[in-house]
């Protein structure tokens, strides 16, 4: 069954390094890690652990080749968040010709959120994607993600720069 929803879609950036308000605590049991030969079948796994509960979608229409095509570019970078060795989270950074780099992909499983992961996680996506030459960091939250979304983007310096409502449809299954 499948229902239709209105989503409000914010865009969101950080237009200098300074900008990042770092999170505090420097004790996160998070380990990040580059992934630089994901499989199609890895990166799969990690976006439908974290994306299940969001309603993420887009890369499930993916056929392997488009999606492993994809991954080998050199301006797309995942980084895996491990806690004692499990899966904790990811984020996905690509770069653009114009020297933007937006975090694509960005969030935590579920057995994860609520720990004080998000904001250490986010300012090490936005710190590598200045360390990658970024002349801004950007990104997009919608309705449909985790509520905790926003205020960490916004808690880490981020400042929105435009909205869009659009209508998806939404199945029973995620």
């Amino acid at each position: 069954m499948s229902r239709e929803v209105e989503v409000v879609r914010t865009y969101l950036h950080m237009s200098t390094p300074s900008a990042l308000r770092p999170a505090r605590g420097g004790d996160s049991p998070a380990r990040f890690v580059r992934r630089d030969a994901i499989t199609v079948e890895q990166y799969r796994e990690l976006y439908r652990d974290v994306g299940r509960a969001w309603h993420w979608q887009d890369r499930d229409a993916w056929i392997d080749d488009r999606l492993a095509t994809y991954l080998a570019q050199p301006t797309v970078h995942v980084w895996e968040c491990l806690v004692d060795g499990r899966r904790a989270g990811y984020f996905e950074l690509q770069q653009s010709d114009d020297g933007a780099v937006e975090i694509v992909y960005f969030g935590l499983v579920a057995a994860f959120i609520g720990r004080g992961l998000g904001g250490a996680m986010l300012t090490r996506a936005v710190r590598e994607g200045w360390a990658l030459g970024a002349t801004r960091v950007w990104l997009h939250t919608c309705s449909l993600d985790s509520p905790h979304a926003l205020p960490n983007y916004l808690a880490r310096g981020f400042v929105p720069v435009r909205q869009e409502t659009y209508t998806a449809v939404l199945t029973d299954s995620g």
